[in-house]
Parts: C-alpha cells; sequence; structure tokens
C-alpha cells in the first residue's frame, strides 16, 4: 500500500513518517512567508494538524505529498498573519501602560541572522500576498510550477505569471535599495554596510 494511501487510512506511522520528511521544508516556508521564527514554528504545528485533519482528502494514487503540505501551510501562515494583525491592532487600541523588558530578542546567536532576514522581509514583504506565495513555494521551497499551482489551486500558468511579476518588482525593489545603500554610502555614512539584498536572496 503507497503511503498516500496508508496516510488516507489513518496510518499513524506512515504520517509520522510524512512529518519526518516535510517538518524542515514547512518551517523554512513559513519562515519566509512570516519572517518569525516563533510563529514558524507555529505554522509547522498547525500545518500537520490540519494535515492530519483533511487526510481522508488525499488520492490514494499521485506523485509526492509536498505539494499538497505546502500548500495547507501556505493557507496556515496566511491565517495565522491574518490572526496576529488582528492581535496587534487591538493592542494598539489599549491604553499604554509601562513597557516591560523583552529579553527573548537578545539571543546572541540569531541577532545577525535576524537583521539579514529583516532586510530580505523588507524587499519580500513589498511583493503582493499572492506573488510571495508563489515566489517562496518556486524559489524557496523548491516546487516546479505544477506543484506550486496544485498547492495554491490555481492554474500553472497563473503560477508562471505571478512568478514573473514576483520576479522583475524584486529585481526593481532590489536595484532602488542599492542605489540607496550607494548614496548613504557617497554622503559618509562610516556604519557597517548591509549586504546586498540580492545575495542573500
Amino acid at each position: 500500500m503507497s503511503l498516500r494511501a496508508r496516510i488516507r487510512d489513518g496510518d499513524e506511522a506512515a504520517f509520522e513518517a510524512l512529518f519526518d520528511e516535510m517538518a524542515r521544508p514547512v518551517y523554512s516556508h513559513a519562515l519566509w512567508l512570516t519572517g518569525s521564527w516563533s510563529t514558524a514554528e507555529d505554522v509547522v504545528s498547525l500545518t500537520f494538524l490540519e494535515a492530519w485533519r483533511l487526510r481522508h482528502r488525499i488520492d490514494a494514487d499521485g506523485g509526492s505529498l509536498r505539494p499538497w503540505v505546502l500548500g495547507i501551510a501556505t493557507n496556515v501562515a496566511r491565517n495565522v498573519r491574518r490572526a496576529s494583525r488582528r492581535y496587534e491592532n487591538a493592542l494598539a487600541r489599549m491604553p499604554r501602560g509601562e513597557a516591560a523588558p523583552d529579553f527573548t530578542e537578545e539571543v546572541v546567536d540569531r541577532v545577525e541572522a535576524a537583521e539579514r532576514l529583516d532586510a530580505i522581509r523588507k524587499v519580500f514583504g513589498s511583493l503582493r500576498r499572492t506573488e510571495r506565495e508563489v515566489f517562496a513555494l518556486c524559489v524557496w521551497a523548491g516546487l516546479d510550477h505544477a506543484e506550486a499551482a496544485q498547492a495554491l489551486g490555481v492554474a500553472p500558468g497563473t503560477v508562471r505569471s505571478r512568478l514573473s511579476r514576483a520576479r522583475k518588482r524584486l529585481e526593481k525593489l532590489v536595484a532602488e535599495r542599492q542605489r540607496s545603500a550607494g548614496r548613504r554610502q557617497v554622503m559618509g555614512d562610516r556604519g557597517t554596510a548591509v549586504q546586498p539584498v540580492r545575495e542573500e536572496c
């Protein structure tokens, strides 16, 4: 019996094998979509809870379950970000008290990576949501157009056009960012120069 059929029938060992295979790709994908390590961890948990709940929808025949799992992760990340924005808006409307120090961001081994991720997120976040999702699936998660289309429930042609637009917009944004960084250096900025976002991507 195939892995697909076993998972569909509720085989816990088969689902555990799927988790072992896909947990890291789902985490990486969620990290690019949310920009937060802790949120990405939440997305991983919610993705596999949802995958288990929806296991009866899996066809017994077919290839890798990677597009299906990453499609669920994309929807979960979208919902988590939406809920986070509502929470932040609610907090913003509340009276401000004394700010308590937050030491969680002072983990030394993550500071440099966080700064690089923030630089990339500023550029990546300028894309439309649909473009971000396609770019993350095709470029960072490594899905082809057909697999990304399956993950998102759209046509492959839609994936190609969104990916093309995303790449053009990213190239333009990166070029503008590099020009801006160059102007700051010419004006005498002696601080540490930020690595070009193009290199990070």
